[in-house]
């Protein structure tokens, strides 16, 4: 009985599951971290691409040639010695273009998320908080934009700003084309993402205000005359951040399904740019004579997906503040 009062549940919850408490002097972090630790197929996914990532960053190290290189003397070559997963119809080697786009689909799906916590973060934050017609404004807005299906969004979008950027010449547009240009058409793909993809984190974000907000230790603040902006950085933020870091888990992958589905379409990443959504497309021709072109990079599209997934379920099973072990 002691341990059912201990635990703060009801004996018919506790039993026959136990919650877990926190150590002394362990905080709410290191907590869920050694609950993700015990959380095998997530730790296994971090591994993976923790190594992807590293791959991605030290590709000019890891292998002899570039990506936009050509050997001509090894067109269409099946995977050997030399070519570990064999070289596409202009002589490219796959491997180098497939870790190459590791960093196209791994930086554009990171920073794109940051854009989208920096948009949707305090949009939900501060119309959670004053409520009222602000509130119902912002909402009304969210549900217009929830009406259109995301890719379909992004790809009128893109269908728009492909070649507005490619006619503009000066100006802030000129800025933004030449920025375009460096990144291998990847700039007008996270301006699309970032006109869409941030609702759901507005959304959730104020779900976790609207609760917080009457909880006593905000009240408390109020209450010693704390300002607005006070409350809401040092007292709300950080009490609903745990269920974003879990959507953005989940995000990552949505945007490089996302970026891949446009490079496949010819609206993302332009060539000689490597990128897996790309080199899908290109292997689609191919599947019959060289169907290594195309499974090559499905199958590092499908375990970076899978990798993230995995992630995210540990992450949001390690940052539940009721987590339970069989007894």
């Amino acid at each position: 009985m002691s341990d059912v009062i201990e635990s703060g549940l009801p004996a018919e919850q506790s039993s026959p599951m136990e919650a877990v408490a926190f150590h002394d002097g362990q905080g709410p972090a290191r907590a869920a971290w050694q609950r993700l630790r015990r959380n095998r197929s997530a730790m296994l996914s971090l591994g993976f691409l923790a190594v992807l990532a590293f791959a991605a960053i030290a590709a000019p190290l890891l292998t002899p040639f570039t990506y936009d290189g050509t050997d001509f003397g090894a067109i269409a070559q099946s995977p050997s010695s030399s070519h570990w997963l064999g070289t596409d119809a202009l002589g490219r080697d796959v491997l180098t273009r497939i870790l190459y786009g590791a960093r196209i689909s791994l930086s554009l799906a990171v920073v794109g998320q940051i854009v989208i916590l920096l948009i949707g973060v305090p949009i939900g934050l501060i119309s959670a908080y004053f409520g009222g017609r602000f509130d119902l404004f912002v909402q009304r807005g969210i549900d217009v934009l929830y009406a259109f299906p995301p890719l379909l969004f992004v790809i009128v979008a893109m269908t728009y700003l492909r070649p507005t950027l490619d006619d503009a010449d000066s100006g802030f547009l000129g800025v933004v084309a030449s920025i375009d240009d460096l990144t291998g058409g990847l700039t007008g793909v996270l301006l699309a993402m970032a006109l869409i993809l941030w609702l759901t984190v507005a959304r959730l974000v104020r779900g976790q205000v609207l609760s917080l907000k009457e909880e006593e230790f905000v009240l408390a603040a109020n209450a010693t005359g704390a300002s607005h902006l006070r409350i809401m950085r040092r007292h709300i933020l950080p009490n609903a951040f745990a269920p974003v870091i879990v959507a953005t888990t989940f995000g990552i992958p949505a945007a490089i399904m996302m970026e891949a589905g446009l490079s496949f379409l010819g609206l993302g990443a332009q060539p000689p740019t490597p990128s897996w959504g790309i080199m899908i497309a290109e292997g689609v021709a191919y599947i019959r004579s060289d169907p290594y072109l195309l499974i090559a990079p499905g199958v590092a599209l499908g375990a970076t997906l899978l990798a993230f997934n995995f992630l995210g379920d540990g992450l949001r099973d390690a940052m539940d503040p009721y987590v339970y072990d069989s007894s």
